[in-house]
């Protein structure tokens, strides 16, 4: 197995057996992070964009940081450009008023297998998943997402109010919340 400095250097250097092996060792990781943040055909765009980007900015990558981290770094602003041209929020019912709670002795995410989690989220309007995302899944503060979306700390906060209270909605439908 060829060791990541190798395997920098091939890439810098433009070999296709250094590219081939960049790919191999990320592929996995970037189509999850295009899947969590667009549809399908879009991932398999942002996909390919995001490995475009990364040999083409390779010389970039001084080897501070872990270089899962640079990869991250850029298929996640990758999927966040194309969300910013095309995102849109879509006001829902608030259901606050409402007692929604897991089946006693059951953590609902426990019930869903990884690929029912993601469909889950993925049938989030598109703000909502967005924010979900960034919060939840990458650890951003609201501040962050703020300056990110280029939106108020308060619609950020929102968003993620929203994308959490539709997401029990979507969990009740699949019978896995019920109101009380």
């Amino acid at each position: 197995m060829i060791e990541a400095a190798e395997v920098l250097e091939l890439c810098k250097h433009n070999k296709p057996k250094g590219q081939q092996t960049l790919y191999q060792m990320y592929a996995r990781l970037v189509m999850g992070i295009c899947t969590r943040y667009c549809n399908r055909t879009d991932a398999d765009d942002m996909f390919q964009e995001v490995f475009i980007k990364i040999f083409q900015n390779i010389q970039q990558y001084r080897g501070e940081g872990v270089l899962e981290g640079w990869v991250r770094r850029i298929a996640v602003n990758t999927c966040l450009g194309h969300l910013k041209k095309n995102i849109m929020t879509v006001d829902i019912e608030d259901i606050s008023g409402s007692d929604i709670v897991a089946y006693e002795g059951e953590n609902a995410v426990d019930q869903l297998s990884t690929s029912e989690l993601v469909e889950i989220i993925n049938d989030l309007p598109i703000g909502y998943k967005t924010v979900f995302n960034l919060f939840v899944v990458e650890g951003f503060s609201h501040k962050e997402i703020s300056e990110i979306l280029q939106v108020s700390e308060g619609t950020s906060k929102s968003q993620l109010h929203h994308a959490k209270n539709m997401l029990k909605q979507l969990l009740y439908k699949k019978n896995i919340y019920r109101y009380e």
